[in-house]
């Protein structure tokens, strides 16, 4: 009997959770549709303050619980939540913290349309409170697959900061870029907030000025394949896309992708 292959699920938006858009269906649907292909699964999104706990049941775990993550020298308490989605046999693990999601009834924009203040805190917290809690589950996947920009740091950090980790050793990361561009840039210093050990000052580069641009671009480098997850992305992304050597995915529409997207983890997985 051979073992099935693990994905790792991190995203932005997933639904019924949040609103419906193209991201968060494909945040709900994907993974129900690549369990049912065999594989196995574990999904991670923000605990955005405007999640309402008691409708959709979120309950925290504590033995994942309890951990505290150092940015820019503050400590930041790390809460993981669960919540289930029955008819899919399906667990969505929420990164919690008050300071940075309970706090904030708005996810990436606030109440007055403006961009969060905090987005640079949480993408940091975010993407390493997920490597925290895979490490505590003890849970190794294959395939990493980030959607959303809020993702981004994801390649980074498995690549480079977790590189020789036994989780993550052998995890090939696929990254989904949409079409979810924010003006202006993430505040000066995110690089501080981003170096770990294994990361060093070239690693860095693309975070000196943190733009939409600059983060992808980031995330395609530390990526092991990319898929297209809208029909158009930023005009800069795609040309940038043009000059790396990365398999990539075009746009898929809503009938087949499931499967074009399992056939393509597939194929990353038997590349050297």
């Amino acid at each position: 009997m051979t073992n099935k292959h693990r994905v790792l699920f991190v995203h932005q938006e997933i639904t019924p959770y949040l609103p419906e858009t193209p991201m968060s269906l494909i945040g709900r649907n994907l993974p129900q549709a690549t369990q049912e292909l065999g594989k196995e699964i574990r999904i991670f999104m923000p605990r955005y303050g405007n999640i309402n706990e008691r409708r959709n049941q979120l309950h925290e775990v504590i033995r994942l619980s309890g951990m505290n993550l150092i940015i820019n020298d503050t400590d930041h308490p790390l809460i993981i939540k669960v919540a289930s989605i029955q008819k899919a046999r399906m667990q969505i693990y929420f990164i919690d913290n008050d300071d940075f999601f309970t706090k904030k009834k708005y996810t990436i924009y606030d109440t007055d349309g403006k961009f969060c203040e905090e987005n640079d805190d949480r993408i940091v917290f975010f993407n390493r409170g997920v490597i925290e809690t895979v490490r505590k589950l003890n849970w190794s996947p294959d395939i990493i697959h980030c959607t959303g920009w809020l993702t981004a740091l994801m390649p980074i950090f498995i690549k480079k900061a977790f590189k020789d980790n036994p989780l993550f050793n052998e995890s090939k990361i696929v990254y989904s870029i949409y079409d979810d561009t924010f003006k202006g840039q993430l505040k000066a210093g995110f690089e501080k907030k981003v170096k770990l050990p294994g990361i060093n000052a070239k690693d860095l580069k693309y975070f000196k000025e943190a733009s939409y641009v600059n983060i992808t671009k980031s995330a395609i480098d530390y990526s092991d394949g990319i898929i297209l997850g809208s029909k158009k992305i930023n005009p800069t992304v795609a040309e940038y896309l043009k000059s790396c050597d990365k398999p990539i995915l075009e746009y898929q529409g809503e009938e087949n992708y499931a499967e074009a997207y399992n056939a393509f983890y597939d194929q990353i997985l038997n590349s050297k």
